[in-house]
């Protein structure tokens, strides 16, 4: 029989590990009491922003307002325009935070001392399956952020599923991606509720802070990241502690990358793969396989020229944006999104394949093509790219581009940034890429 509701976490004893902060572990029962007295403190209204920095402050807040009825909103970014339309569809909103202040004219709440913790074992409260739990957004890239219910019963099979595919029990997780971003939330927070893993309370982002951070917390031990942070962490050459394994997302990862990461910090490197509709679907080990496994009871079936995913904690039947190849009931090829597949002249390639043979350059730090949407009148698409390379050219650039690419995909005009508009979560939202080259035609850009 389906449970009519599912508990707050499946940690199994009063002093099971749940987090890691810097003042030490943070026992089952210690979550418990903050969770009981924060749901106490909200004010009225059913919709929380939470945009607690503190990772484990974060998933006290998105359990309080669980726990207390109320739903968690997580916004792709925290703009004017964003935080406006989200009061508009939601008046009572209110915004929790943890040092920072509140979210513009939002009722706020800061985020209160560690409450006292009693002599006798707190019980985990029951929270029902069918609860509608979080608000995720897609990322409005290409227009207004759709928005998605997550409920609770999804979120608990979504974290056991990728837990048990990771081997994540027991490992305390450090990441570099915020806890509000999809992947961050599955990897670093729900796996913590329903997993068996505790999460590191903090979010470092450069090299020196993620090396800090893993090395403030026990064996075992994972990162879990994106391949702009992994490919900083190896060019800064620091010393990293021991790990377990390394997970990424959020953007391709290249075969090359994940053998110089596996070879250097000593463990397997995984990716997961998923979106915001559906939430993680398949993983895979880069350097062992291309192909995609499913996690376990999530499928795939054609619809139209594409695929939707169902089954698992996906519910019901969601359209996928992505190009897939089924290769049997279990695994698929991953042949990226429909909108990054350019076409020049009769020519294929895609958006992602260009990005890693720019980010493989040597003395290139980050860079990115853009497929413009404007056509000159002659028809002939140009591409353009941004690159982030001291001590390069725009002749060294090329000379080592055309090895890999055909001339007609190299770009133009190639111009050179301090560094691109990567948001929390290390992508690069087209519109700010986009700005970049309208920044350079209007002479604000530089070239060499």
């Amino acid at each position: 029989m389906t449970p009519q509701s599912l508990p707050l976490t499946d940690h199994p004893t009063p002093d099971s590990i749940v987090a890691w902060c810097p003042d030490g572990p943070v026992s089952r029962d210690r979550f418990l009491a903050d969770v009981a007295r924060l749901a106490e403190l909200f004010p009225p209204g059913g919709h929380i922003l939470n945009v607690c920095q503190n990772r484990y402050h974060f998933l006290v807040g998105l359990s309080a307002a669980a726990v207390s009825g109320r739903v968690s909103l997580l916004p792709p970014n925290l703009t004017e325009e964003t935080i406006a339309r989200l009061a508009a569809a939601t008046p009572d909103l209110v915004c929790l935070h943890d040092g920072q202040g509140a979210v513009g004219t939002l009722p706020s709440l800061a985020f209160p001392p560690p409450a006292p913790v009693g002599s006798g074992h707190l019980p985990v409260p029951l929270i029902p399956v069918d609860q509608v739990i979080a608000h995720v957004y897609t990322s409005g890239s290409t227009g207004v952020p759709g928005t998605h219910h997550k409920t609770w019963g999804s979120l608990v099979t979504n974290g056991l599923a990728a837990a048990e595919r990771l081997g994540a029990a027991g490992h305390a997780l450090v990441g570099t991606v915020p806890a509000q971003h999809m992947y961050g939330f599955e990897s670093t927070v729900l796996i913590c509720l329903h997993g068996g893993a505790a999460l590191s309370s903090g979010h470092p982002f450069y090299p020196a802070d993620i090396a800090a951070a893993l090395a403030a917390v026990p064996r075992p031990r994972a990162l879990v990241t994106t391949p702009f942070h992994l490919r900083a962490l190896l060019d800064a050459d620091v010393a990293v502690p021991p790990l377990d394994f390394i997970l990424s997302a959020t953007a391709p990862l290249s075969e090359d990358l994940a053998r110089r990461a596996e070879a250097a910090f000593g463990a397997p490197l995984l990716e997961i793969y998923g979106c915001t509709e559906t939430g993680q679907l398949a993983s895979r080990r880069s350097t062992a396989t291309r192909l995609w496994h499913l996690l376990d009871d999530v499928r795939l079936s054609p619809l139209g020229e594409r695929h939707a995913a169902s089954g698992g904690h996906v519910e019901g039947l969601v359209p996928l944006g992505d190009v897939l190849e089924p290769v049997d009931e279990h695994h698929f090829i991953l042949h990226g999104r429909d909108a990054d597949l350019i076409n020049i002249a009769g020519k294929r390639t895609s958006l992602a394949y260009l990005n890693e043979q720019l980010c493989g350059i040597p003395g290139v730090i980050d860079g990115a093509f853009l497929m413009p949407d404007d056509e000159p009148d002659d028809h002939v698409t140009r591409l353009r790219a941004a690159v982030v390379a001291p001590g390069l050219t725009t002749r060294d650039i090329l000379a080592a581009l055309r090895l890999h690419i055909d001339p007609i995909f190299l770009p133009r005009p190639l111009i050179f940034v301090d560094r691109l508009p990567r948001n929390a979560a290390s992508k690069l939202p087209r519109a700010d890429l986009a700005a970049l080259f309208a920044a350079y035609a209007a002479g604000h850009g530089s070239a060499r």
